[in-house]
C-alpha cells in the first residue's frame, strides 16, 4: 500500500509542472488484498498497475505488483515504457531504453 502512496503522490508531482495537462482517464479500483489502477493524461503519459496480497495472515505476507508507466520526452518526441513487477524480489523494471546486465 505505501508503494501506491508514493507512486499516486510522484504522479501528482509530475502533473503539478505543466498546468496544461489534463487527465484523460483515470479508473481505480481498490479491495482490502487488491487493486488496480490506469491513469492517462493529455500529454501522452499512462501509467497502469495491479496488485494482489500474497501469504495473506502469514510472516511472509507482501504485495505483488505489476504494471507500466510511459511518457513522451517533450524535446525529441519519443515515446518510453517501462513495464515492472514489484515483489518479494524486488522492483524489476523492463524497458527498451534501459540497460540490461
Amino acid at each position: 500500500m505505501k508503494f501506491i502512496i508514493v507512486f499516486v503522490a510522484l504522479f501528482a508531482v509530475a502533473m503539478a509542472g505543466n498546468p496544461e495537462v489534463q487527465i484523460v482517464k483515470q479508473v481505480s479500483d481498490v479491495g482490502p488484498e487488491s487493486f488496480e489502477y490506469v491513469a492517462e493524461t493529455s500529454d501522452g503519459t499512462y501509467e497502469a498497475a495491479s496488485g494482489h496480497l500474497e501469504n495473506a495472515g502469514s510472516e511472509h505476507e507482501a504485495i505483488a505488483v505489476k504494471g507500466s508507466y510511459s511518457w513522451v520526452d517533450e524535446k525529441t518526441g519519443e515515446k518510453f515504457t517501462v513495464e515492472y513487477v514489484a515483489d518479494e524480489n524486488g522492483y524489476q523494471p523492463k524497458g527498451a531504453h534501459l540497460p540490461v546486465a
